[in-house]
């Protein structure tokens, strides 16, 4: 009974958070994407530029493949969330450089959009391939795809003899 009243006053509370306007789950959403932005690009640069060509299997991207594929990724889910184009044109080539340069400003983008809404903007919705979808779970999503494919490239780093950085909550 106990556990069923916090529970109720708990999605009260988280309710109340965003009729408010408040900016509660928003700083959230930045301290984590901040922090995968981090630790996204201690992987980038563990892995040296002449390993960025690494396959662990054929079929499988590239480590810069992935590196870059993170970066595409989130510019999609995020311009998305933010009712913009997306401003990301097709990377140069999946070289150490532009992989950095790419997951940085992808970052960038991500975060100074973020940084300019509040939790009711969380709950909006938009259309995307058909399917309704709040703003929120866009930019979860995207946060998502990135720890997948980040986990990935730190799998090519173990088979290259390299230890991932470790991860800061």
């Amino acid at each position: 009974m106990k556990s069923t009243i916090c529970c109720l006053f708990g999605l009260l509370a988280a309710h109340t958070l965003f009729a408010q306007g408040s900016t509660a789950i928003v700083n959230s959403l930045l301290k984590h994407w901040q922090s995968s932005k981090e630790l996204t690009l201690a992987v980038a640069e563990a892995m040296p530029a002449d390993s960025y060509s690494f396959k662990a299997t054929d079929p499988e991207m590239s480590f810069g493949g992935q590196m870059n594929h993170i970066a595409a990724a989130d510019y999609n889910y995020c311009s998305a969330a933010f009712g913009e184009k997306n401003p990301m044109a097709k990377p140069a080539d999946d070289t150490k450089p532009t992989a950095i340069k790419d997951i940085t400003a992808a970052f960038d983008y991500c975060i100074s959009g973020i940084q300019k809404m509040t939790d009711a903007d969380l709950e909006k919705t938009t259309t995307r391939n058909g399917t309704t979808i709040s703003k929120f779970e866009l930019l979860w999503g995207g946060f998502t795809h990135t720890a997948h494919h980040r986990g990935q490239a730190e799998v090519y780093l173990r088979l290259k003899g390299i230890k991932p950085p470790d991860y800061k909550f």
